[in-house]
């Protein structure tokens, strides 16, 4: 008999990311599709022109550290804005994904064995996007609460009141009524969007986890076909659904990619220009009088944007190790004891195998663990000079 846990589970995505998504506008198939396109277009467009204000007005501005800051939440929402309006692009590879997400969870709920793998690998993204929103709450109230409880004087004109945006707002702030609730606006604005943020980079990693259980399942047959018994039809159709489940993994790969090519492309001219950007902030506020405030501020930038970058290239590094087992599995399932035209397509399996499953930055390189260790040795490199030049 089924357990109730295994029936209960449906799919891989859970909740959590079902909701932010639906927020975003990016869920199909619901309502608020076009009233959360339109809120975002226009808030995230005005929030952009804002800052680019701050920045001219400020460009020459004696405060480095808050010029900076600003710089780097700028690019910050540029790149939001750029992952959000590419899902929105492809709207239709990305229902097709969900659609193929939807057709391997029913094949495999006759099968016990198979939607237990199924369901651990969809335990381990629940937990993975439970850590990744948690850590972009506490990055986001480490950026911005200080700010919120500071007791500042808003009828003094001889100081510029402190924002959780840098931004030059089109309206003047008078009570301090006012000015709480508009930093409590500010915070919730920024926590929504860090949680955007962190949900898309989260369903990467659901989705190569989910790529991860369709795999076992495809090794889990591979291994069974030696057990077949005389009935050369029971194993022909076992091959024929081996054959058919490696395509079906291969196109879902595809589809990843074409959705997460240029993400990742702009994940990573942004990111090395906001590494960078962190690591200055924090060497700069070393000798101020506030600096663990500001320090605080910019290490969880710091790392937010490092976690972003180690989000993508393991995922990358991930499915190139996982396509790999196809290849080895079916070299272990005895081939050469087979007739000949089981073994050829067996055969057939290696040979494909040996082409990995990869995602790339723009088509121009693969996600991989190395290139994330070139990044952080370049970001390393640069906050050295940076404390030699101190």
């Amino acid at each position: 008999m089924r357990s109730t846990k295994v029936v209960a589970r449906k799919s891989t995505i859970n909740c959590t990311i079902k909701f932010l998504l639906i927020v975003l506008g990016i869920w199909p198939d619901t309502l608020s599709v076009t009233f959360s396109r339109i809120f975002w277009s226009i808030s995230l467009g005005a929030l952009e022109v804002c800052q680019y204000r701050y920045l001219l007005t400020h460009l020459y501005s004696s405060d480095v550290f808050e010029l900076m800051d600003c710089f780097g939440a700028f690019i910050g929402f540029v790149k939001f804005s750029f992952k959000i309006s590419i899902f929105w692009w492809n709207q239709r590879i990305f229902n097709q994904i969900l659609k193929m997400m939807v057709e391997d969870w029913r094949d495999c709920a006759n099968n016990d064995n198979e939607m237990s793998k199924a369901i651990n690998k969809a335990e381990i993204s629940d937990c993975i996007v439970n850590a990744i929103v948690s850590l972009y709450t506490v990055a986001v109230f480490f950026y911005g609460i200080s700010i919120i409880l500071d007791d500042v004087d808003i009828t003094d004109s001889s100081i510029e009141i402190p924002h959780i945006y840098k931004m030059e707002f089109p309206f003047d702030i008078k009570t301090q009524s006012t000015y709480k609730f508009v930093l409590i606006m500010e915070l919730i604005h920024i926590l929504v969007g860090s949680w955007g943020l962190g949900v898309l980079n989260a369903l990467l990693l659901t989705l190569t986890l989910h790529i991860d259980g369709q795999i076992d399942i495809l090794l889990y047959w591979l291994a069974k076909v030696m057990s077949i018994d005389g009935a050369n039809k029971r194993r022909s159709n076992v091959l024929r659904k081996i054959i058919q489940k490696h395509q079906k993994i291969i196109y879902f790969v595809e589809n990843i990619e074409k959705l997460y090519t240029l993400i990742a492309l702009l994940q990573f001219a942004t990111n090395v220009v906001m590494i960078c950007l962190s690591g200055f902030l924090i060497i700069t506020a070393l000798d101020t009088p506030d600096a663990t405030e500001k320090i605080m501020r910019s290490l969880s930038y710091y790392s937010v944007t490092n976690l972003e970058t180690f989000i993508f290239c393991y995922a990358g590094e991930y499915l190139i190790n996982k396509s790999k087992t196809i290849g080895y599995a079916a070299y272990d399932a005895a081939w050469y004891d087979m007739e000949s035209r089981h073994s050829r397509i067996l055969l057939i399996i290696i040979l494909r195998s040996q082409k990995e499953l990869t995602l790339t930055i723009g088509k121009l390189m693969d996600l991989s663990l190395h290139r994330f260790a070139s990044i952080m040795n370049s970001a390393g490199s640069y906050i050295s000079v940076l404390l030699a030049m101190q």
